[in-house]
């Protein structure tokens, strides 16, 4: 069934990848970017070019107006959006003492508001059409919790409990709802963490590849994972 896949913050590392692989797996993928228009126009075109079908939809997802507004528009193509992975989200580390309101609504508003605003719009038609795959891009943080990051640890951890309710509720109608929960993997947000200090704390000793964590949503939105849901899935090479 190749239905069109919405992925959030698909500019760049992890949602970059997840779009083109989902466009290499037959979907026409919607790649939203929040301000980075050469990015995104990048990655589509690097979809064009192995021959996939790909859109930009550049809204924010902390913003409840502007996302409706452009899921409506999404929604107006006769094709359905069965595949939604929220990928979207910010860090703003700091020591809890020292983070301000501001960094903590941030952080929240991406990614708990961001997950609301854009799946909540895309569920009644997918349980009107009984298939639907939800994919939620958590964190190791979420799991686990990591010192500097309270913000990002809460708002990781609560789309983890956001990810366990859905599913309860769509289970019956055949739409899976699961979360993915990398560990540290190669991309901007990592760029600057002392590599000398944290691989010896990962078992495998290196950090994770954004290709591997597409490939892991790729199956999740696949048919072959019709029976997983509710699932919290690791990536973090042994990592906790």
């Amino acid at each position: 069934m190749n239905v069109r896949a919405l992925i959030t913050g698909g500019s760049r590392g992890i949602g970059a990848a997840i779009a083109e692989t989902l466009a290499l797996a037959g979907h026409p993928v919607v790649i939203n970017y929040k301000a980075n228009f050469a990015a995104a126009a990048e990655v589509k075109a690097r979809i064009e070019a192995r021959g996939g079908e790909a859109q930009l939809a550049q809204f924010d997802v902390a913003d409840a107006a502007a996302t409706r507004k452009v899921i409506e528009e999404l929604l107006q193509d006769p094709r359905p959006i069965g595949i939604v992975v929220n990928n979207a989200g910010i860090a703003r580390d700091a020591a809890f003492p020292s983070i301000t309101e501001d960094e903590w609504k941030d952080v929240t508003r991406t990614t708990l508001d961001g997950f609301y605003h854009v799946t909540q719009p895309l569920i009644m038609p997918m349980v009107r059409r009984k298939w639907g795959r939800v994919i939620n891009i958590s964190s190791v943080s979420g799991v686990a919790g990591m010192r500097g990051q309270v913000n990002y640890s809460a708002a990781k951890a609560g789309l983890i409990g956001a990810t366990k309710a859905l599913s309860q509720e769509l289970a019956k109608r055949n739409i899976t709802v699961n979360a993915v929960a990398p560990g540290l993997i190669q991309t901007e947000m990592t760029r600057d963490v002392p590599l000398e200090t944290v691989l010896p704390m990962i078992p495998m000793r290196r950090l994770g590849q954004s290709q591997e964590v597409a490939d892991l949503v790729a199956f999740l939105a696949s048919d072959k994972a019709a029976y997983i849901t509710g699932q919290v899935i690791g990536i973090n090479g042994g990592l906790i």
